[in-house]
């Protein structure tokens, strides 16, 4: 359980940091607004993803979090993942910016596994 511990750590920091601080921190540079322009989607949209984004990542990060609400964080991150990645296809073809979203979708789905996992073992009467 002790590499469960620390895998689920790490990878949900990662996420954390990836989808939660980076977001919060450069949301309002010119580069994050043109990105989103470029890729056809209204100003408001930016400042909208970035609230999900900050909230879905401390859902998933703080213990105390309800896992009914982690569960729809982690939904909530799986489209944003698979929308990113489909965006930046469509706009500017299959390229690095295609690809890196899933490669955090990865490390997002090692993060949920490892989280049900320590929920199996810490409540082995309950489904998870």
């Amino acid at each position: 359980m002790k590499t469960t511990r620390i895998i689920f750590w790490i990878s949900t920091t990662l996420i954390f940091l990836f989808e939660g601080v980076m977001p919060a921190l450069t949301s309002q540079t010119e580069m994050a607004r043109e990105g989103i322009r470029h890729l056809g989607y209204p100003e408001y949209f930016g400042p909208m993803i970035t609230a999900f984004k900050v909230a879905g990542s401390l859902a998933i990060m703080l213990p105390k979090v309800p896992a009914r609400l982690k569960e729809w964080a982690y939904a909530g991150f799986v489209f944003d993942f698979l929308c990113a990645s489909i965006s930046n296809t469509v706009v500017d073809g299959f390229g690095f910016n295609s690809v890196f979203p899933l490669i955090v979708l990865a490390v997002l789905m090692v993060s949920y596994y490892t989280y049900h996992k320590l929920q199996a073992a810490q409540h082995p009467t309950h489904a998870y």
